[in-house]
């Protein structure tokens, strides 16, 4: 049987809520958003959606075994939420915002670990990989938590927080953001000790208007840092001496050449990357410069937690690569699938990092439309379309609404491409193009989906969860 994590009757106090008991449970052993995950001993959020209330769902996770329920004052008597309580026998905590009071919830429950190492990781691109590097050199040594997959939002960090068990000496986790304010909000929660910014990019600016506005809201992850808490800052970023201004803590730059073990790399292509480290050559997997980047963050904070140049052999020979982030799949091409999500600067990477491999068949690119740009979206198709007319592919295939730009672009410099919103149409003009041996890259944004043609690109069936 699961241990309760915490007490109905301590959670109710500490985040000063109201607390109706109708069980003899006295704690939960785990926290679900989704009434479909509810087991016995959960504790529910009924949070409130754009299109879904989770008050509707209240009863359905005490049917499930949700030992008891979060919810808002105001939804109390329209969904009958006292009385659906004391006849199922469950506990009732009720507060004003269900979203506050799981981020609340998280913060106290975090607390109860003050021998925790918290690190934080932030950044408009990398953030995944560098958290799945960093766990994997620390959990070499240490014992490790880390956020699961992408649960890095508002939601998503405070349900990674109630992972963390006592036996945990080391917790990673990244914190992501699509709205003003998110940072700060995921910082006060975590309070890490350690706090990691990858780079300054323009993914997301649709909601933050610049490039400047998103560093302000990158840079709160350092808000809530101590005297003796570290703050890592890219030494390269052309934005790293306004994120170390007036941060509390400790400043440190961190860059491959400012490692005295760095003895340099070597490309083994779409094999990844050849490190030369204290002596020792690391084969690390993840291809491209900027998977060595994330690696090189990675090896930061990893060195502010004190392991062992051994364990950052191990940890960096044993990473995979994440979905959908430069993934290589092989098959009758072999893909390069980059198609977790796209922005100027990673679209940049992408293609000057296929542009780069020695290759004996033809390179094709499949360029997806870049979301989330808002008004800067004509002007940075526009620079792609520049950028693809003087790349290394043989054909350019150009998916999406947004793209058209990059279109136009290319046929000014008289280009050769395709262009469709349509997938079926998109996959069949790929399909009559291909030979057997090519190199496809397929770059684009989550919303192009363009994974969805890695089984006629390989020839082989592949299922993604």
């Amino acid at each position: 049987m699961d241990t309760d994590l915490m007490g109905f009757a301590e959670l109710s106090r500490s985040i000063g809520a109201r607390h109706y008991s109708f069980s003899r449970n006295t704690g939960f052993s785990s926290v679900v958003i989704d009434s479909r995950a509810a087991k016995e001993g959960s504790l529910f959020f009924a949070l409130v959606g754009a299109s879904c209330d989770g008050h509707s769902f209240v009863t359905a996770a005490f049917d499930s075994g949700a030992r008891g329920a979060v919810v808002e004052s105001s939804k109390l008597e329209g969904f009958d939420l006292v009385n659906a309580a004391q006849k199922t026998e469950k506990e009732l905590i009720v507060v004003e915002n269900t979203l506050k009071g799981l981020q609340d919830s998280a913060r106290v429950y975090l607390e109860k670990f003050p021998g925790l190492v918290k690190i934080g990781i932030t950044g408009s691109s990398g953030k995944s990989t560098t958290k799945e590097i960093a766990a994997a050199i620390i959990s070499c040594e240490k014992n490790t938590v880390m956020n699961k997959g992408n649960l890095n939002s508002e939601t998503g960090l405070p349900l990674s927080v109630f992972e963390v068990r006592p036996c945990h000496e080391v917790g990673v986790f990244e914190l992501g953001m699509n709205r003003k304010g998110e940072i700060s909000e995921l910082a006060e929660i975590l309070k890490p000790n350690i706090a990691l910014i990858t780079n300054i990019g323009s993914a997301h600016i649709e909601y933050f208007g610049s490039k400047l506005e998103i560093l302000k809201e990158k840079r709160c992850i350092y808000n809530f840092l101590s005297d003796n808490d570290v703050a890592l800052i890219p030494k390269d970023d052309e934005y790293s001496g306004i994120l170390a201004d007036g941060v509390t803590g400790i400043v440190r730059y961190y860059g491959a050449e400012l490692f005295d073990e760095f003895e340099g790399t070597r490309s083994l292509g779409i094999e990844g990357t050849e490190v030369f480290w204290a002596g020792e050559k690391i084969n690390f997997p993840l291809p491209g410069r900027h998977s060595f980047e994330d690696a090189i963050a990675a090896v930061a904070i990893a060195k502010e937690v004190s392991v062992s140049n051994n364990a950052i052999k191990r940890g960096l020979e044993s990473v995979k690569p994440l979905f959908g982030r430069l993934e290589i799949l092989k098959g009758r091409t072999t893909v390069v699938m980059d198609c977790y999500n796209a922005n100027p600067e990673s679209m940049a990477r992408s293609v000057e990092f296929c542009d780069s491999l020695e290759w004996s068949g033809r390179k094709v690119y499949v360029i997806g439309d870049m979301l989330e740009l808002g008004d800067n979206s004509f002007a940075e198709h526009e620079k792609l379309g520049e950028l693809l007319s003087r790349c290394g592919a043989e054909m350019v295939f150009l998916f999406g609404g947004e793209i058209t730009s990059a279109g136009a672009k290319m046929a000014e410099k008289g280009r050769r491409f395709y262009h469709s919103k349509d997938i079926d149409e998109l996959s069949s003009a790929i399909d009559s193009f291909l030979r057997e041996g090519d190199l496809v890259l397929l770059k684009g944004s989550r919303g192009c989906a363009l994974e969805r043609l890695s089984e006629m690109l390989t020839g082989e069936a592949r299922y993604v969860s």
